[in-house]
C-alpha cells in the first residue's frame, strides 16, 4: 500500500522536478568548515604575532647587551650596567635608526667619593643607524635630551663622613624658622637637612672639662644643607639638633650622661665638599635634593653628541 496524497513524503516527490536531488544537510556542513578555517587563520595571526613579539624582545635583549658591554669598557666600569631600550617595537626603532626611550644603570667609583655610587642616565631622541649599534661604534651619538643622575647612597655617605652608621632624614616637623619643606632645587634645597651619626668623644669634639677616655662615643645630630656651586656639592652643618619630645623636654640618645660638645667642632665634622666633576655623558648638575636617604645629584642637556665612553667618567 502507498503512502497516502497528504504525507510529506508524498508531497515532496510531487513537487520536485524530475532530475533534482533531494535536499541535503550541506548549510550546516559549510558553517562547521567555515568555523573551523577561521579558528585555524586566528590560531595562525596568533603564532605569528607570538613570534614577532619573541624576536623583536631577543633583538632588543642582543642590543641591549651590545650597548652594556659597550658602556662597561669605556667607561671602565666594575660591572655590566643596566641597559633597558623602551617601547615596541624595538625592531621598528632599529629600523628608523631611532630610539624613544633608553635608560642605564650602573655602579661606578669616583675618585673623591669612597666605595661605589649609583649612576643613572635617561636618553630620549637616540639617533644610532643599526649597523653602528651591532658594530659597537658608539663614540658620537647624536641624543635629543640626555638626563643624567648620581645617587649617593647611605653606606657611601657614611664613609665620606667617616661615620659608618651615618643616617640623612628630611627637615624636622617644626618650620617656624620659614625655611619650608623638603626638597629643593637649584643652587640650594628647601629646610635643613638631618644627618645623624655616632662620633668618638675626644679633645675635639668636647668642651671643658671632659672626662671622655677618647673611646667614648656618643650619638649627634645636626641641621645640614645642600647647595650646589657649579660641579660641586656642598653639605654644610650649620647647628646642633635635638628632637622634642611630646613633653617638650630636650631628649637625645644619652640624654643624662652625653658630655658638652664643642659645636664649632662637630659641625666642622659634619661639612663636606663633594667635587661631582660632570654627571653621566658630561652633563653638568643643576639640582641637589635628599630622597630615601640618598643625596640626588641631577642634570639635564638637550641636542647633544654623546660618547658612550664618557658615561661615568669624569
Amino acid at each position: 500500500m502507498g503512502n497516502s496524497p497528504g504525507t510529506p513524503e508524498t508531497r515532496a516527490d510531487h513537487d520536485r522536478r524530475p532530475g533534482e536531488e533531494l535536499p541535503t544537510h550541506s548549510t550546516t556542513g559549510d558553517k562547521a568548515r567555515r568555523s573551523g578555517l577561521a579558528r585555524k587563520i586566528i590560531g595562525g595571526l596568533a603564532l605569528v604575532f607570538a613570534l614577532a613579539v619573541v624576536i623583536d624582545f631577543t633583538a632588543a635583549a642582543y642590543s641591549e647587551y651590545r650597548v652594556s658591554r659597550s658602556l662597561r669598557a669605556g667607561g671602565e666600569l666594575s660591572a655590566d650596567p643596566e641597559v633597558t631600550i623602551h617601547a615596541f617595537s624595538f625592531l621598528a626603532q632599529a629600523l628608523r635608526s631611532d630610539y624613544s626611550n633608553v635608560e642605564i644603570k650602573a655602579r661606578a667609583d669616583r675618585r673623591d667619593i669612597p666605595g661605589e655610587i649609583r649612576v643613572e642616565a635617561t636618553l630620549n631622541g637616540v639617533h644610532l643607524p643599526v649597523g653602528d649599534l651591532v658594530d659597537g661604534n658608539m663614540r658620537s651619538v647624536p641624543v635629543d635630551r640626555v638626563a643624567g643622575r648620581m645617587r649617593i647612597e647611605p653606606v657611601e655617605l657614611g664613609r665620606l663622613f667617616k661615620v659608618p652608621d651615618l643616617q640623612l632624614t628630611g627637615p624636622p616637623a617644626d618650620k617656624s624658622d620659614g625655611t619650608g619643606g623638603s626638597g629643593g632645587t637649584g643652587s640650594t634645597t628647601q629646610g635643613a637637612y638631618i644627618l645623624t651619626g655616632t662620633i668618638p668623644v675626644g679633645s675635639e669634639t668636647s668642651a671643658g672639662d671632659s672626662t671622655g677616655t677618647g673611646n667614648d662615643k656618643v650619638s649627634v645630630s645636626v641641621k645640614v644643607n645642600l647647595l650646589l656651586d657649579g660641579d660641586q656639592v656642598r653639605i654644610v652643618a650649620t647647628d646642633l639638633y635635638r628632637e622634642k619630645a611630646p613633653d617638650t623636654a630636650t631628649i637625645t640618645s644619652t640624654t643624662q650622661q652625653r658630655p658638652e660638645l664643642d659645636k664649632d667642632a662637630v659641625l666642622a665634622r659634619f661639612t663636606r665638599t663633594i667635587d661631582t666633576k660632570d654627571l653621566p655623558f658630561g652633563v653638568h648638575p643643576t639640582k641637589v635634593q635628599a630622597l630615601g636617604g640618598n643625596i640626588i645629584v641631577e642634570g639635564e642637556g638637550e641636542n647633544m653628541t654623546i660618547d658612550m665612553n664618557r658615561f661615568a667618567r669624569p
